[in-house]
């Protein structure tokens, strides 16, 4: 009796600890919350123009991360919303509502009126009924710096069939938030973690809350058991049994003033709700056998066709004292609750692909076109390492191995001719984290996602296709040189920040004609993405078209209508592409 009671005492301790830390991180951030929240308010005075459902057709959306993307339960499409983008000196947040055509190939931009307000960082679910929704919960909102953070704690649903958006005001749900995680179960939709922080300090979070579909009403669960503790970005998925299993996750804790550390969490706990005893639910902790995935962050999660859990990519710390180093990935794990097992995703590569890749190099010059990616020479593989101090005097290190630009996953020609390599798949995503993904009709779709190269952040904007069934070969549906992606260096702490300098159209029309004139004055020429040897130009625009839209807003104007904008971007396209002739 004596050591459960200490036990408890223990676990009450924590609670309080945990309570006190949240209120002190709450009250250091209400004053940066408030800033923020007039920014917001503006944008969500320009959304409030918006008086009309609009659906424009569009290229692919511009680079982003930390977007969610979904499958539409009943249509052959996905649904991408939000994201940030960061281009070395300003952080841009989005609202913007994109749909994929699977069957067609096509994007399409969709205007809804009064949508939630610019954020990433949220959790995403779509559920069947009323021909379907979407389910938005928090997220959260930088300053332009990337130095301020509004959590949102709002919920929201998309109503697929009419495309209207709805927030659903309910009391008793979770504290602002970003980096959690929330899955459909049943009738409800749990959500588990995620984290708040502002720009001193910082709170992780391991409670867990339902919200009922049928009542439009919050609940607070409280799990009997041991279970993880507080994290974000951690997988959470619905077992076959259903249960919730969760996995790994990132959290970090301050050893001393100034100095934090971060933990990349590889254990694994199934929350189950007890049998007819409707609200309790109690935490086991698992231990799976089979090929674990390493630790790692920022890695993907989606839900194949056979009710297995597939992970993607993400990045490989290791922390020496005050040293980081990282490496990103781009492997596939599968982990089946039945079996209680995790395998590696072995693709296994058409046979004819062989064949035809042995001969490539014997066939074509170096510096020929490869008409599978339509991408620059083969070059050999670049490894990329960097130190950089931050502010709090940590050294991270970063280290990259970079594919030729433009031949995203392609294997070099010097390996091209070993029978063991020549079996490997001709195309797959290069290592990254924070990828976007979707399953539809056992397709696996991933989108964009970022690494680190040299001193830069690389969004990406890629678009592949792996059948879960076959698991022979990534498809590339949209392919990005990360080398044409616009990069700018910091002129000072002190830069200029203006009300549109992040969020969508408006921020980048503002922020073009500062970085325009920026990197005019340092680098005496803009670097125009370059011309590739052999490229015709009806390959040349859609690789470099949001460019070159970017420089036409600078030119027409913020009140130049869109289609004009477009006119001139191909215009000036065209004229570079003659020139580079």
């Amino acid at each position: 009796m004596g050591k459960k009671g200490k036990k408890e005492k223990k676990g009450r301790g924590a609670e309080k600890t945990a309570a006190k830390m949240e209120k002190k991180v709450s009250k250091r951030s209400r004053k940066e919350e408030e800033d923020l929240e007039a920014l917001i308010a503006h944008f969500q005075t320009l959304d409030a123009k918006k008086t009309q459902i609009v659906e424009t057709p569009c290229s692919p959306p511009s680079p982003r991360l930390n977007a969610s993307f979904s499958a539409h339960p009943e249509k052959d499409e996905l649904i991408l919303f939000g994201g940030e983008y960061f281009n070395g000196q300003k952080t841009f947040l989005y609202n913007e509502l994109y749909i994929y055509n699977i069957r067609k190939d096509t994007w399409t931009k969709v205007e809804i009126p009064n949508p939630p307000p610019r954020r990433c960082a949220h959790q995403a679910v779509v559920v069947p009924q009323c021909g379907g929704q979407l389910w938005i919960f928090g997220g959260e909102f930088a300053s332009p710096n990337g130095e301020q953070f509004y959590h949102y704690k709002d919920l929201w649903v998309l109503h697929l069939a009419t495309k209207t958006w709805e927030q659903v005001r309910s009391p008793g749900g979770p504290s602002g938030r970003s980096g959690h995680r929330m899955v459909a179960w049943k009738r409800q939709l749990i959500l588990f973690g995620g984290f708040h922080e502002s720009t001193r300090d910082y709170i992780y979070y391991n409670d867990v809350y339902a919200f009922n579909l049928d009542t439009f009403t919050w609940s607070k669960l409280s799990p009997l058991g041991t279970g993880p503790t507080p994290r974000s970005g951690c997988q959470m998925s619905v077992t076959p049994q259903g249960s919730i299993v969760i996995y790994g996750g990132y959290s970090k804790q301050r050893v001393k003033k100034d100095v934090d550390k971060g933990t990349q969490h590889s254990d694994m706990f199934l929350l189950k709700s007890e049998e007819g005893r409707e609200g309790r639910w109690i935490w086991t902790r698992i231990n799976p056998s089979g090929a674990k995935p390493t630790p790692r962050s920022g890695f993907s999660v989606a839900v194949a066709p056979n009710h297995q859990t597939l992970l993607f990519g993400g990045v490989c710390d290791e922390e020496e004292e005050e040293s980081l180093e990282g490496d990103f990935l781009n492997d596939l794990h599968f982990y089946d609750a039945i079996k209680n097992r995790w395998f590696a995703g072995q693709l296994k590569g058409p046979k004819s692909e062989k064949r035809k890749r042995r001969r490539g190099p014997k066939a074509e010059p170096l510096g020929a076109d490869k008409p599978e990616c339509g991408g620059p020479s083969t070059l050999a593989p670049l490894e990329v390492v960097r130190e950089v101090v931050a502010e709090d005097g940590t050294v991270v290190t970063i280290k990259q191995v970079l594919s030729a630009p433009g031949l995203v996953g392609q294997p070099q020609s010097d390996e091209d001719e070993s029978p063991e390599e020549a079996g490997s798949p001709a195309v797959e995503p290069s290592p990254r984290s924070n990828a976007m993904l979707a399953v539809k009709h056992g397709r696996l779709y991933l989108y964009g996602g970022m690494f680190e190269a040299g001193d830069r952040q690389v969004t990406l904007s890629d678009l592949y296709c792996l059948d879960l069934h076959k698991m022979d070969e990534w498809t590339a549906l949209v392919e990005a040189d990360p080398e044409t992606q616009e990069w700018l260096e910091t002129d000072s702490e002190d830069s200029d920040v203006g009300e549109g300098a992040e969020g969508g159209e408006e921020d980048e029309e503002d922020s073009g004609e500062d970085s325009g004139e920026d990197s005019g004055e340092e680098e005496g020429e803009p670097q125009h993405p370059l011309v590739m040897p052999g490229e015709q130009f009806t390959d040349y625009l859609p690789r470099t078209e949001q460019y070159w839209v970017r420089l036409a807003r600078d030119d027409a104007g913020p009140d130049a209508k869109e289609k004009r904008v477009l006119k001139i971007a191909h215009v000036m396209a065209k004229t570079f592409f003659d020139d580079s002739a």
